[in-house]
């Protein structure tokens, strides 16, 4: 079996927000590209884009907060827990 080693950001982050949901991929509610254009997130981490990615891309979904930096590593915090951090940051 070929693993494709490359994924779409966009994949990415379905797959992680699955896990946190424990439901597969394509059970999302609502579907990622209903939030957010999923096509110029990708575009934006894309390998000829490299130099032009932005240092961090943040968004909210169906009470997480997405996080994306520079490199694509994608962080999935739930959005309570990402509030209380923050109330606890001195």
């Amino acid at each position: 079996m070929i693993v494709q080693s490359t994924h779409s950001i966009s994949l990415t982050v379905v797959e992680e927000i699955a896990k946190h949901e424990e439901v597969p991929p394509e059970e999302l509610r609502p579907p990622l590209h209903s939030v957010i254009d999923t096509d110029a997130l990708d575009s934006l981490f894309q390998s000829v884009a490299a130099e032009r990615a932005p240092s961090t891309v943040e968004f909210a979904y169906n009470g997480y907060i997405v996080s994306i930096d520079e490199t694509g590593d994608v962080d999935v915090t739930d959005h309570a827990s990402a509030v209380e951090a923050d109330k606890t940051a001195v």
